[in-house]
C-alpha cells in the first residue's frame, strides 16, 4: 500500500494512524509513504518505520501568476516521478491523505490501473481533493457535510485517524500538576499571531504558579518566546516542535490552537476542552468551519484572531480555568465527537478495494 501526502502535520498524521492500524493487521505487509522533501514531512517520519521516498511537487493554490505557471510547467516531472514509483513498488492500493504531494501519486496509480482512495480531513475539501475525488474508487471523510463537496456513491464517513500513542494516552490518567496547565498549539509549524498573543497574556503579573504553560511555537518565534516569558518570571516549557503529543495532551487542563482538523480530532479522542482561534488565511477559511462543529456543541470556544488582544485571551482562559464544571463539561463534549475507530473504518474499507483486484488477503495466516 503507498500512503501519500504531505506539507504539515495535519496531513502526516492520519496517514500515520491507517499505516499504523494496517501494520497491526498484516505485519508482514508493506507501507511506502511518499511525501514531500520538506523539513516537517521528514522531521515527522523520521522515527517510523515504514518505507519512505519523497517527489519533488509545488502547490497551486494561493500563488502569483508566475507562481502557479511554475507549478503546473513542474506537473509533468511530478507525475513522471509518482509513476516511476508506483510502477516500482507494485502497490494494490494508493491512500491520499491531503496536500499537493497526493495529485501526481494518485493520478499516477490510476492511469496505471492501481485502486485508489482519499481521505478528507476538513468540513471544506482543498483543491487536490476536490479534483481526485472525480477519479478516486473511495473517498473518507472526516466531518459531516463535506460529502456535498464530491460525486455521490462513493463516500463514507469514517472520521479523522489518529495515532497510536494518542488512543493509549486516552486511556491514561491525567499527570497532576501544581498548577493549571495550558497547551498552546499553532499546528506543526507553529502559528506567529497566536503566539504572539499567548506572550502578551502571560507576561504582565500572574501570581507564580497559577498557570503552567506548554507552548509549541514553530521554529522561527522558539527563542523569542521563551525569553519573553523568563524574563515575566513564567512557567513555560517552549519548544518549536513537540514530540511527544501523547504527554503533552495528557497534561494539559485547557489546550489553546488553531483548528485545523487533524488537531481537532486528537482534541476530541482526548477529551480536551480548547479554545480555538482559527487561521484567518486557510483556504476557503476551513478552519472556521472546523471550529463551528465543535463550538454548537458545547466542546469549545472559538475566537477570530482580530477580535484579541492579550487581555481579552487571558481573561477567556483564566475564565475556563477557574471555573471547574464548565470546563469538565467542555471535556465531556469534546469526548463525544471521538472517532477512535477511523483508522480501523479506513483499513476495512482498504481491504475491500485490495480484495477486488487481489483476491482474499491473508491475515494471520487466515484468509479474510
Amino acid at each position: 500500500m503507498i500512503i501519500t501526502g504531505g506539507g504539515t502535520g495535519g496531513h502526516l498524521f492520519p496517514g500515520i494512524a491507517v499505516a499504523e492500524e494496517m501494520l497491526r493487521r498484516f505485519p508482514q505487509g508493506r507501507i511506502l509513504f511518499v511525501s514531500t522533501d520538506r523539513a516537517i514531512d521528514n522531521k515527522t517520519l523520521a522515527t517510523r518505520s515504514f518505507e519512505k521516498k519523497a517527489i519533488a511537487c509545488l502547490p497551486l493554490k494561493g500563488k502569483s501568476v508566475w507562481g502557479t505557471l511554475k507549478s503546473v510547467t513542474h506537473l509533468p516531472v511530478s507525475l513522471w516521478q509518482a509513476l516511476r514509483i508506483v510502477r516500482a513498488f507494485k502497490p494494490q492500493l494508493v491512500l491520499g491523505v491531503g496536500g499537493y504531494v497526493t495529485g501526481p501519486m494518485v493520478l499516477a496509480a490510476r492511469l496505471m490501473g492501481v485502486k485508489t482512495c482519499i481521505h478528507e480531513q476538513n468540513s471544506i475539501p482543498g483543491m487536490a481533493n476536490r479534483m481526485l475525488g472525480k477519479i478516486v474508487d473511495q473517498i473518507y471523510i472526516s466531518i459531516p457535510g463535506s460529502e456535498d463537496f464530491f460525486p455521490g456513491g462513493k463516500v463514507a464517513l469514517t472520521g479523522n485517524p489518529v495515532r497510536t500513542e494518542l488512543l493509549q494516552a486516552a486511556a491514561q490518567e491525567k499527570e497532576l500538576a501544581a498548577g493549571k496547565v495550558v497547551l498552546v498549539l499553532g499546528g506543526s509549524q507553529g502559528a506567529h499571531r497566536v503566539n504572539g498573543l499567548m506572550v502578551e497574556a502571560f507576561t504582565s503579573g500572574l501570581p507564580g504558579g497559577a498557570v503552567q504553560i506548554r507552548h509549541q511555537t514553530g521554529s522561527s518565534d522558539e527563542a523569542w518566546v521563551r525569553k519573553a516569558y523568563a524574563e515575566a518570571g513564567v512557567t513555560a516549557q517552549v519548544s518549536s516542535f513537540i514530540t511527544d503529543m501523547a504527554a503533552a495532551y495528557r497534561e494539559a487542563d485547557l489546550v489553546v490552537s488553531r483548528a485545523g482538523a487533524t488537531t481537532l480530532a486528537e482534541l476530541a479522542v482526548l477529551g480536551k476542552p480548547a479554545l480555538l482561534i482559527p487561521y484567518p488565511y486557510a483556504a476557503d477559511d476551513h478552519q472556521t468551519t472546523n471550529a463551528a462543529f465543535l463550538v454548537r456543541g458545547g466542546a469549545a470556544l472559538m475566537f477570530q484572531e482580530q477580535e484579541l488582544d492579550g487581555a481579552k485571551l487571558r481573561g477567556e482562559i483564566m475564565g475556563l480555568l477557574h471555573d471547574a464544571p464548565r470546563l469538565q463539561g467542555m471535556a465531556t463534549q469534546m469526548k463525544k465527537y471521538a472517532r477512535p475507530e477511523a483508522a480501523g473504518a479506513i483499513v476495512e474499507r482498504s481491504m475491500e478495494l485490495m480484495a477486488a483486484i487481489a483476491g482474499p488477503l491473508v491475515k494471520d495466516g487466515v484468509h479474510v
